[in-house]
């Protein structure tokens, strides 16, 4: 479902907080941006690609370096043991979109004319020259205008679990669980997840929805967001324990590529 209402007038620019909508309008840079098209998040599961035993092995391999100190020195193998393992999903946020504004801008225009020009007509105006300092400079008339200009920006994020924005390699392509809120049921970590319903839409705002400086009257101003969901990346944590000095520590898998989760 997408939201749309009409941009301001002209004259609310310099009163942003005049008519602010507190469901719809936003405030970005100081001024109200109330021309939205936003679509719905999605809901997306990647489905578990790699066997849990699988999982475990390359656990195996890797126990000994978990518990490494000073870089070198490693700890026997069979001093560590694995105490947990379990299977979660961690939400990645991705979201496209893009901001366009349509607005003029005031411009001075200096002209140079004839050195024995009274005054020009141009327009159905007349305009009188403006005074030199020194008697060899050019007359000059100035005029009032304006400058019709588009501004656009557009940007595509991915965001993790606390709303940093990282690289899209972060996600791996893979094929999609078909029920994915029957999946994340089973799993009370997922269903206990809280985050701003609007979270990735507030971050791509406040990255691209920037009003150009000199902005004289707005013609038309759309932030509008193409795509956006949810990634739910299913995760293995396994839990170690050095048995010499009772030291715990966790290694992460993702699922569907078996490589190490930093």
């Amino acid at each position: 479902m997408a939201i749309q209402r009409p941009i301001q007038k002209p004259e609310q620019i310099n009163n942003p907080m005049a008519s602010i909508n507190p469901l719809n309008d936003k405030i970005v840079n100081g001024e109200v941006v109330s021309n939205h098209n936003i679509v719905n998040r999605k809901v997306i599961v990647y489905k578990t690609l790699v066997d849990p035993t699988i999982i475990k092995l390359a656990a195996e391999k890797t126990k000994d370096r978990v518990f490494r100190r000073y870089g070198f020195l490693r700890p026997p193998a069979d001093q560590i043991r694995q105490v947990s393992f379990e299977k979660d999903y961690e939400p990645y946020f991705v979201i496209e979109g893009k901001y366009t504004i349509d607005y003029y801008r005031g411009r001075t225009y200096t002209i140079p004319i004839d050195a024995n020009a009274l005054e020009i007509v141009l327009l159905d105006q007349t305009l009188k020259p403006e005074p030199t300092k020194e008697w060899h400079q050019n007359k000059t008339i100035k005029i009032q205008g304006e400058e019709r200009l588009i501004h656009e920006d557009k940007a595509y994020l991915v965001l993790d679990t606390n709303g940093r924005e990282v690289s899209a390699k972060r996600l791996p392509s893979a094929p999609q669980e078909e029920h994915p809120k029957k999946i994340l049921a089973e799993y009370e970590s997922a269903r206990k997840l809280d985050f701003d319903p609007n979270r990735e839409v507030e971050a791509l705002r406040s990255k691209i929805a920037k009003r150009p400086r000199e902005i004289g009257r707005i013609v038309n101003e759309l932030f509008e967001v193409s795509d956006r969901a949810v990634i739910y990346i299913p995760i293995f944590s396994i839990r170690f324990q050095n048995t010499k000095t009772g030291e715990h520590k966790t290694v992460r898998f993702n699922g569907v590529t078996a490589q190490l989760v930093p």
